[in-house]
């Protein structure tokens, strides 16, 4: 089982900064820290459609959230939200990991003793005498 480090915000991306448009919304591109599993990018993206405006992480750059406002004073409640998300991903993400590795001892555990059994039937077959 790998281990997993949380993923968090770490500021702006640099190759697509902010900018004022024409259009009535601002484009915000938040770095994230480290690329996130695609596990922990679907709850993400299932958390982000939840509040307004969205926020999503594309399938090929996974470390990158992707929203936008329509007024440049909501940057920080936007950023706040997201930030609030990504903490409830990372510690969603880390129960089933541990989920993970509770299913996997428990499968390992009836499979050795299923092995402790199956080495008793091996013995008992092996000292069978046939020839009396």
């Amino acid at each position: 089982m790998s281990s997993f480090e949380e993923v968090k915000i770490t500021g702006l991306d640099p190759d697509r900064p902010p900018q004022v448009r024409k259009e009535s919304y601002i484009d915000l591109f938040f770095k994230l820290s480290a690329k996130a599993p695609p596990d922990w990018c679907e709850d993400f993206n299932a958390l982000g459609r939840q509040f307004s405006p969205g926020a999503k992480i594309g399938k090929a750059t996974t470390d990158c959230i992707d929203t936008y406002v329509n007024n440049m004073e909501k940057i920080p409640s936007q950023l706040n939200e997201i930030k609030q998300t990504v903490k409830d991903c990372n510690e969603q993400y880390q129960e089933k990991i541990k989920q993970k590795a509770i299913t996997l001892a428990a499968s390992n555990a009836a499979l050795q003793g299923q092995g402790d059994e199956q080495d008793k039937l091996d013995q008992i077959i092996a000292s069978l005498a046939f020839d009396s």
